[in-house]
C-alpha cells in the first residue's frame, strides 16, 4: 500500500480531468505528426517507403537505421502516457522514443494513449492497432482509471488478459505497466489492485513495471511531482516515469 501522503488522496473531487476522453483522438488513433499527444506516432525513424512492409521483427542492438526493417513498441495508455497538461514531446513515452533513437536503430515507438481510457476501452482499441502497426511489444498502461471509477475487478482483469491475449496472437511481448491507489479506496480494493499486474505478469509471463509512479507519488513532497489537479505528474516527474519503465522495455525487447 502506499503511504498516507500519497497524492491522488484527493482523487474523487478531480477525476474529471482522467475521465475525459477526446473525441478526435478516438476516431484518428494514429497520425504522422506525433510529439507525444494522445494517438500520435512518436517515431525514430521515418516509415518505410510505400509499399514496403515492416515485419515483426527487433533490429539487432548498434543497427543503422534504415539497414533492418522497422520494429515498433506500441504504448496503450491513458493520461499518465498522453502527454495531459504537459508541453507536447516532455512526456515519458516521448522521452523513451528519444532514448531509443540514441541506442539502436530502427525502432519506433507509437504512443496510442488516450486520456480517460480505461481497460475496457483499450480492449476495444487494441485490435486495430495491433492489425495497423504490427508492434514487436506492446506496453499497456491501464487501469486507474478503472480503479478511480471503482469498477469491478474481475472485470478490469478479464480485460487485461484479453489484451495480452491478442498480442501473444501476434507475437507481440507485453510489458504491463503497474499503478496503485491511494487507502481511501479501501485496503482491500487497493491491494488486489495492486497485486492483479504482478499475478497477470506471472500467468502470461509479460514483463511487469511494478508502479509507474514510483518515487513520485510515494515520496514525503509528492505533491510538489504533481500538476494542480493532484493526479497528473508534472513535466518535470516524467524522466522519473521514464527511469521506471524503459529497463524492463530493454530487458525484453532484447530478449
Amino acid at each position: 500500500m502506499l503511504r498516507r501522503h500519497f497524492t491522488l488522496g484527493g482523487i474523487c473531487a478531480t477525476a474529471a480531468g482522467l475521465f475525459h476522453l477526446s473525441a478526435h483522438a478516438q476516431r484518428q488513433v494514429i497520425s504522422s505528426s506525433g510529439n507525444g499527444l494522445e494517438g500520435e506516432v512518436i517515431s525514430t525513424r521515418p516509415r518505410p517507403p510505400r509499399g514496403q512492409n515492416a515485419t515483426n521483427q527487433v533490429p539487432p542492438l548498434g543497427s543503422a537505421p534504415g539497414t533492418v526493417p522497422v520494429a515498433t513498441i506500441l504504448v496503450l495508455g491513458d493520461s499518465l502516457s498522453a502527454e495531459y497538461g504537459i508541453q507536447r514531446g516532455r512526456g515519458w513515452v516521448a522521452l523513451m522514443a528519444s532514448q531509443l533513437q540514441k541506442e539502436r536503430g530502427d525502432v519506433q515507438v507509437v504512443n496510442a494513449s488516450i486520456s480517460g481510457d480505461t481497460t475496457a476501452g483499450g480492449r476495444s482499441r487494441l485490435p486495430a492497432l495491433l492489425n495497423q502497426v504490427r508492434p514487436v511489444m506492446v506496453v499497456i498502461e491501464l487501469g486507474a482509471n478503472d480503479a478511480l471509477r471503482g469498477l469491478d475487478l474481475d472485470s478490469t482483469q478479464n480485460n487485461f488478459e484479453a489484451m495480452i491475449e491478442a498480442c501473444r496472437s501476434v507475437n507481440a511481448k507485453v510489458v504491463l505497466v503497474g499503478m496503485q491507489i491511494p487507502p481511501n479506496y479501501g485496503p482491500d480494493y487497493g491491494a488486489k489492485f495492486a497485486v492483479m499486474f504482478a499475478n497477470l505478469s506471472k500467468k502470461y509471463k509479460t514483463g511487469l513495471v511494478p508502479f509507474l509512479l514510483k518515487g513520485i507519488a510515494d515520496v514525503p513532497d509528492a505533491a510538489n511531482n504533481f500538476q494542480n489537479d493532484r493526479i497528473h505528474p508534472k513535466e518535470e516527474a516524467h524522466p522519473k516515469m521514464l527511469n521506471n519503465v524503459l529497463p524492463e522495455i530493454k530487458k525484453h525487447l532484447n530478449s
